[in-house]
Protein backbone atom coordinates (compact mmCIF):
# COMPACT_ATOMS: atom_id res chain seq x y z
CA UNK A 1 0.00 0.00 0.00
CA UNK A 2 1.51 3.49 -1.03
CA UNK A 3 0.62 6.49 1.28
CA UNK A 4 1.36 10.31 0.88
CA UNK A 5 1.53 11.87 4.57
CA UNK A 6 0.41 15.03 4.23
CA UNK A 7 1.67 17.08 7.39
CA UNK A 8 2.17 21.17 8.79
CA UNK A 9 4.22 19.68 12.01
CA UNK A 10 7.28 17.35 11.11
CA UNK A 11 11.19 17.36 12.55
CA UNK A 12 13.35 19.45 10.67
CA UNK A 13 16.91 20.68 11.70
CA UNK A 14 15.64 24.21 12.57
CA UNK A 15 12.62 22.47 14.51
CA UNK A 16 13.81 18.99 15.70
CA UNK A 17 11.37 18.40 18.48
CA UNK A 18 8.39 19.90 16.60
CA UNK A 19 5.58 16.74 14.91
CA UNK A 20 8.08 13.99 16.36
CA UNK A 21 4.68 12.13 16.94
CA UNK A 22 3.95 12.32 13.21
CA UNK A 23 7.49 11.20 12.50
CA UNK A 24 7.04 7.92 14.90
CA UNK A 25 3.45 7.22 12.92
CA UNK A 26 5.11 7.63 9.37
CA UNK A 27 7.99 5.42 10.73
CA UNK A 28 5.92 2.58 11.96
CA UNK A 29 3.45 2.17 9.26
CA UNK A 30 7.03 2.28 7.24
CA UNK A 31 7.96 -0.48 9.69
CA UNK A 32 4.93 -2.76 8.72
CA UNK A 33 5.68 -2.44 4.83
CA UNK A 34 3.34 0.27 3.74
CA UNK A 35 5.47 3.48 1.48
CA UNK A 36 4.91 6.16 2.63
CA UNK A 37 5.70 9.73 0.95
CA UNK A 38 5.69 12.56 3.38
CA UNK A 39 4.77 16.07 1.99
CA UNK A 40 5.89 18.67 4.18
CA UNK A 41 4.24 21.87 4.46
CA UNK A 42 6.43 24.12 6.46
CA UNK A 43 3.67 26.12 7.90
CA UNK A 44 6.13 27.22 11.10
CA UNK A 45 8.45 28.53 8.46
CA UNK A 46 6.51 30.15 6.15
CA UNK A 47 3.32 31.25 7.67
CA UNK A 48 -0.26 30.91 6.15
CA UNK A 49 1.33 31.41 2.75
CA UNK A 50 2.54 27.63 3.08
CA UNK A 51 -0.79 26.47 2.56
CA UNK A 52 -1.25 28.47 -0.58
CA UNK A 53 -2.11 25.95 -3.34
CA UNK A 54 -1.36 23.32 -1.01
CA UNK A 55 -4.24 21.11 -2.40
CA UNK A 56 -3.06 21.12 -5.73
CA UNK A 57 0.49 20.43 -4.50
CA UNK A 58 -1.14 17.27 -2.58
CA UNK A 59 -2.97 16.40 -5.49
CA UNK A 60 -0.02 16.20 -8.07
CA UNK A 61 2.20 14.52 -5.30
CA UNK A 62 -0.45 11.83 -4.84
CA UNK A 63 -0.21 11.11 -8.54
CA UNK A 64 3.77 11.28 -8.36
CA UNK A 65 3.85 8.54 -5.94
CA UNK A 66 0.77 6.62 -7.43
CA UNK A 67 -0.57 7.37 -3.94
CA UNK A 68 -3.75 4.53 -2.60
CA UNK A 69 -4.38 7.13 -0.48
CA UNK A 70 -3.85 10.42 1.45
CA UNK A 71 -3.44 11.10 4.87
CA UNK A 72 -3.64 14.75 6.04
CA UNK A 73 -2.07 14.48 9.56
CA UNK A 74 -3.59 17.51 11.18
CA UNK A 75 -6.70 19.56 10.73
CA UNK A 76 -7.01 23.39 9.84
CA UNK A 77 -6.54 25.20 7.28
CA UNK A 78 -4.31 22.55 5.44
CA UNK A 79 -6.74 19.33 5.75
CA UNK A 80 -9.74 21.89 4.49
CA UNK A 81 -7.34 22.64 1.19
CA UNK A 82 -6.32 19.11 0.45
CA UNK A 83 -10.26 17.64 0.94
CA UNK A 84 -11.66 20.26 -1.14
CA UNK A 85 -9.13 19.61 -4.16
CA UNK A 86 -8.36 16.03 -3.79
CA UNK A 87 -11.00 13.79 -5.37
CA UNK A 88 -9.75 11.30 -7.11
CA UNK A 89 -8.29 9.15 -4.53
CA UNK A 90 -9.31 8.66 -0.80
CA UNK A 91 -8.69 10.86 1.67
CA UNK A 92 -8.24 10.28 5.40
CA UNK A 93 -7.78 13.21 8.21
CA UNK A 94 -6.41 13.05 11.87
CA UNK A 95 -7.78 15.63 14.32
CA UNK A 96 -4.75 15.83 17.24
CA UNK A 97 -6.30 18.83 19.41
CA UNK A 98 -6.69 22.38 18.87
CA UNK A 99 -7.63 22.20 15.35
CA UNK A 100 -10.74 20.71 16.69
CA UNK A 101 -11.09 22.78 20.00
CA UNK A 102 -9.23 26.11 19.24
CA UNK A 103 -7.14 27.82 21.84
CA UNK A 104 -9.47 29.61 24.41
CA UNK A 105 -6.68 31.04 26.53
CA UNK A 106 -4.83 32.85 23.66
CA UNK A 107 -4.76 36.50 22.37
CA UNK A 108 -7.96 37.45 20.60
CA UNK A 109 -5.78 37.27 17.40
CA UNK A 110 -4.85 34.06 18.03
CA UNK A 111 -8.56 33.06 19.18
CA UNK A 112 -9.78 34.13 15.93
CA UNK A 113 -7.36 32.52 14.01
CA UNK A 114 -7.57 28.83 15.76
CA UNK A 115 -11.83 30.05 15.24
CA UNK A 116 -11.16 29.66 11.41
CA UNK A 117 -9.14 26.57 11.89
CA UNK A 118 -11.62 24.66 13.95
CA UNK A 119 -14.49 25.92 10.68
CA UNK A 120 -11.95 24.70 8.18
CA UNK A 121 -11.39 21.34 9.99
CA UNK A 122 -15.47 20.78 10.22
CA UNK A 123 -15.16 21.19 6.46
CA UNK A 124 -12.68 18.64 5.99
CA UNK A 125 -14.15 16.34 8.09
CA UNK A 126 -17.24 16.26 6.35
CA UNK A 127 -15.40 15.64 3.26
CA UNK A 128 -13.26 13.16 4.41
CA UNK A 129 -13.48 9.54 3.83
CA UNK A 130 -11.92 8.48 6.94
CA UNK A 131 -11.34 10.58 10.18
CA UNK A 132 -8.50 9.58 12.72
CA UNK A 133 -9.06 11.72 16.20
CA UNK A 134 -6.66 10.63 19.08
CA UNK A 135 -9.03 10.58 21.77
CA UNK A 136 -13.13 10.67 23.29
CA UNK A 137 -13.11 14.53 23.25
CA UNK A 138 -11.91 15.20 19.59
CA UNK A 139 -15.05 12.71 18.85
CA UNK A 140 -17.43 14.65 19.95
CA UNK A 141 -15.68 17.99 18.80
CA UNK A 142 -17.03 16.52 15.48
CA UNK A 143 -19.44 17.95 13.73
CA UNK A 144 -22.68 16.61 14.00
CA UNK A 145 -23.68 13.91 11.26
CA UNK A 146 -20.30 11.92 10.37
CA UNK A 147 -21.37 8.45 10.32
CA UNK A 148 -19.52 6.74 13.41
CA UNK A 149 -18.30 4.12 10.63
CA UNK A 150 -16.35 6.62 9.21
CA UNK A 151 -14.16 7.50 12.49
CA UNK A 152 -11.85 5.65 14.67
CA UNK A 153 -10.25 6.94 17.85
CA UNK A 154 -6.55 6.12 17.52
CA UNK A 155 -3.39 7.42 19.62
CA UNK A 156 -0.63 8.26 18.86
CA UNK A 157 1.64 5.07 19.29
CA UNK A 158 4.60 5.17 21.71
CA UNK A 159 8.28 3.79 20.83
CA UNK A 160 8.70 1.49 23.49
CA UNK A 161 12.23 0.54 23.28
CA UNK A 162 13.05 4.23 23.52
CA UNK A 163 10.74 5.20 26.07
CA UNK A 164 11.60 2.33 29.21
CA UNK A 165 12.56 2.43 32.42
CA UNK A 166 15.78 3.95 33.25
CA UNK A 167 18.13 4.51 36.08
CA UNK A 168 16.92 7.54 37.76
CA UNK A 169 20.12 8.58 39.36
CA UNK A 170 22.48 7.70 36.21
CA UNK A 171 19.97 10.08 33.94
CA UNK A 172 20.09 13.17 36.34
CA UNK A 173 23.24 12.76 36.96
CA UNK A 174 23.81 13.65 32.52
CA UNK A 175 21.33 16.01 33.30
CA UNK A 176 23.32 17.47 36.05
CA UNK A 177 20.11 17.84 38.20
CA UNK A 178 20.42 17.22 42.17
CA UNK A 179 20.39 13.58 43.11
CA UNK A 180 18.34 13.91 46.18
CA UNK A 181 15.48 16.35 44.93
CA UNK A 182 11.38 15.84 44.17
CA UNK A 183 11.71 16.31 40.58
CA UNK A 184 9.04 17.32 38.43
CA UNK A 185 8.46 17.04 34.86
CA UNK A 186 6.34 20.16 32.83
CA UNK A 187 5.61 19.62 29.22
CA UNK A 188 5.78 22.87 27.86
CA UNK A 189 7.37 22.86 24.43
CA UNK A 190 5.32 25.22 22.51
CA UNK A 191 4.91 27.61 25.24
CA UNK A 192 0.66 27.76 24.81
CA UNK A 193 -0.86 29.34 27.54
CA UNK A 194 -3.70 26.56 27.17
CA UNK A 195 -1.35 24.54 28.83
CA UNK A 196 -1.55 27.06 31.46
CA UNK A 197 2.21 27.05 33.46
CA UNK A 198 1.50 29.05 36.47
CA UNK A 199 -0.65 26.55 38.07
CA UNK A 200 2.12 24.14 37.87
CA UNK A 201 4.18 26.64 38.91
CA UNK A 202 2.21 26.94 42.30
CA UNK A 203 1.81 24.14 42.94
CA UNK A 204 5.38 23.10 43.40
CA UNK A 205 5.48 26.29 45.49
CA UNK A 206 2.90 24.54 47.57
CA UNK A 207 4.55 21.75 47.93
CA UNK A 208 8.06 23.25 48.53
CA UNK A 209 6.03 24.87 51.60
CA UNK A 210 5.55 21.19 52.83
CA UNK A 211 9.17 20.44 53.32
CA UNK A 212 9.38 18.55 49.74
CA UNK A 213 12.27 19.43 48.19
CA UNK A 214 10.15 19.95 44.62
CA UNK A 215 12.24 20.99 41.53
CA UNK A 216 9.78 21.82 38.18
CA UNK A 217 11.69 21.41 34.67
CA UNK A 218 9.62 22.31 31.80
CA UNK A 219 10.54 20.26 28.80
CA UNK A 220 11.33 23.31 26.17
CA UNK A 221 13.79 22.99 23.25
CA UNK A 222 15.07 19.52 24.37
CA UNK A 223 15.93 17.23 21.38
CA UNK A 224 13.19 14.51 21.09
CA UNK A 225 16.24 12.15 21.58
CA UNK A 226 16.82 13.32 25.23
CA UNK A 227 13.18 13.29 26.21
CA UNK A 228 13.49 9.63 27.79
CA UNK A 229 16.53 10.80 30.25
CA UNK A 230 14.47 13.86 30.92
CA UNK A 231 11.28 11.68 31.65
CA UNK A 232 13.44 8.80 33.57
CA UNK A 233 15.52 11.76 35.67
CA UNK A 234 12.14 12.93 37.46
CA UNK A 235 9.68 11.57 39.57
CA UNK A 236 6.37 12.53 38.12
CA UNK A 237 4.86 14.55 35.20
CA UNK A 238 2.41 17.06 36.03
CA UNK A 239 -0.28 18.43 33.15
CA UNK A 240 -2.33 21.60 33.92
CA UNK A 241 -3.97 22.05 30.61
CA UNK A 242 -7.32 23.56 29.51
CA UNK A 243 -7.47 21.61 26.36
CA UNK A 244 -5.47 18.21 24.52
CA UNK A 245 -6.23 15.31 22.92
CA UNK A 246 -4.04 12.43 24.00
CA UNK A 247 -0.68 14.08 24.77
CA UNK A 248 1.71 12.06 24.32
CA UNK A 249 4.06 12.85 27.24
CA UNK A 250 1.78 10.80 29.76
CA UNK A 251 2.26 7.21 27.27
CA UNK A 252 6.05 8.33 27.39
CA UNK A 253 5.78 8.35 30.94
CA UNK A 254 3.68 5.70 31.96
CA UNK A 255 6.32 3.48 29.17
CA UNK A 256 8.99 4.67 31.61
CA UNK A 257 6.98 3.54 35.03
CA UNK A 258 7.17 7.38 35.99
CA UNK A 259 3.92 9.02 37.71
CA UNK A 260 1.62 10.90 35.76
CA UNK A 261 -0.72 13.64 37.98
CA UNK A 262 -2.96 15.28 35.86
CA UNK A 263 -6.09 17.34 35.25
CA UNK A 264 -9.05 15.65 33.94
CA UNK A 265 -7.70 16.70 30.47
CA UNK A 266 -7.96 15.05 27.36
CA UNK A 267 -7.82 10.86 27.29
CA UNK A 268 -5.22 11.04 30.31
CA UNK A 269 -8.27 10.11 33.03
CA UNK A 270 -8.24 6.99 30.49
CA UNK A 271 -4.96 6.33 30.30
CA UNK A 272 -3.46 6.39 34.05
CA UNK A 273 -7.39 4.84 35.24
CA UNK A 274 -6.16 1.88 37.73
CA UNK A 275 -2.46 2.29 37.57
CA UNK A 276 -1.50 3.03 41.05
CA UNK A 277 0.32 6.29 42.39
CA UNK A 278 -1.37 7.88 38.87
CA UNK A 279 -3.54 10.92 40.07
CA UNK A 280 -6.32 13.06 38.59
CA UNK A 281 -6.94 16.26 40.24
CA UNK A 282 -9.02 19.32 39.99
CA UNK A 283 -6.87 22.19 38.48
CA UNK A 284 -5.82 23.68 41.76
CA UNK A 285 -2.49 24.03 42.69
CA UNK A 286 -3.34 23.17 46.41
CA UNK A 287 -4.85 19.76 45.69
CA UNK A 288 -1.86 19.22 42.86
CA UNK A 289 0.69 19.57 45.14
CA UNK A 290 -1.40 17.27 47.74
CA UNK A 291 -1.53 14.92 44.78
CA UNK A 292 2.88 15.31 44.34
CA UNK A 293 3.23 14.30 48.01
CA UNK A 294 1.60 11.16 47.52
CA UNK A 295 4.16 10.70 44.63
CA UNK A 296 6.78 11.62 46.76
CA UNK A 297 6.11 8.99 49.47
CA UNK A 298 5.44 6.30 46.75
CA UNK A 299 8.07 5.40 43.82
CA UNK A 300 7.89 4.55 39.97
CA UNK A 301 4.33 2.82 38.87
CA UNK A 302 3.90 -0.09 37.22
CA UNK A 303 2.41 1.80 33.89
CA UNK A 304 4.33 0.37 31.08
CA UNK A 305 2.58 -3.13 30.83
CA UNK A 306 -0.87 -0.92 29.78
CA UNK A 307 1.60 0.71 26.74
CA UNK A 308 2.06 -2.85 25.05
CA UNK A 309 -1.21 -2.15 23.29
CA UNK A 310 -0.25 1.61 22.15
CA UNK A 311 3.55 0.53 20.93
CA UNK A 312 4.06 2.36 16.95
CA UNK A 313 3.74 -1.38 15.97
CA UNK A 314 0.67 -1.70 17.17
CA UNK A 315 -0.86 1.64 15.92
CA UNK A 316 0.46 1.01 13.09
CA UNK A 317 -1.18 -1.79 12.36
CA UNK A 318 -4.59 -0.24 13.33
CA UNK A 319 -4.13 2.28 11.08
CA UNK A 320 -3.21 -0.10 8.23
CA UNK A 321 -6.66 -1.77 8.93
CA UNK A 322 -8.46 1.40 9.11
CA UNK A 323 -7.12 2.49 5.59
CA UNK A 324 -7.81 -0.89 4.45
CA UNK A 325 -11.44 -0.47 4.89
CA UNK A 326 -11.78 3.10 3.56
CA UNK A 327 -9.89 1.83 0.40
CA UNK A 328 -12.85 -1.00 -0.11
CA UNK A 329 -15.59 1.46 -0.33
CA UNK A 330 -16.36 4.58 2.54
CA UNK A 331 -17.65 6.94 0.90
CA UNK A 332 -17.07 11.35 1.19
CA UNK A 333 -20.52 12.34 3.38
Amino acid sequence: MRVLAVTNIYPSSERPALGTFVEQQVKGLRAIGLEVDVFHVDRAGSGMRAYWGVGADARERARAANADLVHVMYGGVMAEEVTRVLRDRKCVVSFCGSDLLGERLSGWTRRFVSGIGVWASHRAARRADGIVVKSRNLLDALPAGIPAARVRILPNGVDLERFRPLDRAGCRARLGWSAAGFHVLFPANTGDRRKRPWIAHEAIERLRATGVPAELHELRGVPHASVPDWINACDAVILTSLAEGSPNIVKEALACDVAVVSVDVGDVAERIEGIGGCFISPPDPAALAARLGEVHAGGRVPGRERMSDLSIQRVAERLREFYREVLAGTTRG
